[in-house]
């Protein structure tokens, strides 16, 4: 398998990272699982951590138990990313509330879902997990810190089951809750790469990082989908899974980590990727077509109806 950019970062812990005083991370999805856990080190090390969540009491919740953890302010945002004017709404607040961004955190998602559509019409697992978060970057692009501010886009090892394909990209027809999440999240890597490449064209200092938690214990596992895959990963999570926090290490890594490199890819490096020390993490080919990932930047555009100018 080959890597994208990488940096010879191995065996990485939060242990490796400098004082982030100083520093705004926002995180969708920052209420539970990975989010909630690299919310709590960011947190930890001084930063200034913005959780986004569609959920208000749950974003109240989580706020609570980071508030105290380092020196840095602690907010919460409210953003449905299955709704685009949740999205805008929250981008126009996020703009007025608070100043140059470090690290832009593309974590939240849904995973394995029945078939069902965002509020604005798309396949809710694409819709969410890719064109929201297309959006969302592309509004808040402006205020990610020029200086060398970071995209982060969360991804999975399932991205390597992934297909793209253009003419039936919201599973109209044949629709398959598992292909559906592959898709998705192959689409999140396809972003973060051509993002990468836009930015290094402008040559602007802002990096677009990518990263995986591996095979974690979290919610995702159980939120979305059918009674039979949930029995399943009962026993798989109880076996194979990581705790969520080190889940969350790659995150960390990518969001605030000097080292850590635009183009790249972090992650567990053991057991099928699944679990192990942090690093360079392997990479499906078809995540790095450079042809698929601009067709879909342009079309991510039309569908959003944003224009994301790097």
């Amino acid at each position: 398998m080959p890597h994208m950019e990488t940096s010879g970062i191995e065996n990485w812990t939060p242990e490796n990272l400098p004082d982030l005083s100083g520093k705004l991370c926002i995180i969708t999805g920052g209420n539970s699982g990975i989010g909630f856990e690299a919310a709590k080190l960011l947190a930890r090390q001084n930063a200034d951590v913005v959780i986004a969540a569609r959920n208000e009491m749950k974003g109240k919740q989580a706020l609570a138990k980071i508030v105290n953890l380092g020196e840095g302010r602690c907010e919460l945002l409210k953003i449905d990313l299955a709704d685009s004017s949740s999205i805008r709404d929250a981008a126009k607040e996020a703009q007025d509330r608070f100043g140059a961004i470090a690290a832009l955190i593309n974590n939240a998602g849904v995973m394995q879902t029945p078939k069902q559509k965002t509020a604005d019409g798309y396949e809710m697992q694409l819709g969410t997990n890719h064109l929201g978060h297309f959006l969302w970057c592309a509004l808040m692009f402006d205020q990610v810190d020029g200086r060398g501010g970071r995209v982060v886009t969360v991804s999975s090892i399932a991205h390597k089951f992934g297909r793209i394909d253009f003419d039936n990209l919201m599973m109209e027809r044949g629709y398959d809750a598992s292909r559906a999440y592959f898709r998705s999240k192959l689409a999140n890597l396809l972003f973060a790469m051509e993002l990468h490449r836009r930015l290094d064209k402008a040559d602007s200092r802002i990096k677009s990082i990518a990263c995986h938690p591996g095979y974690s214990d979290t919610e995702l596992q159980f939120s979305g989908p059918t009674a039979v895959l949930k029995a399943i990963y009962k026993i798989t999570n109880s076996i194979i899974a990581q705790p969520a926090k080190l889940g969350a290490y790659p995150t960390v890594l990518a969001a605030a980590d000097p080292d850590a490199v635009s183009g790249g890819y972090y992650g567990p490096t053991g057991f099928f990727d699944a679990r192990g020390p942090v690093g360079d993490a392997d990479v499906e080919p078809r995540a790095l077509d450079e042809d698929v990932a601009r067709r879909l930047w342009e079309v991510s555009e039309e569908l959003v109806g944003e224009s994301f100018e790097v």
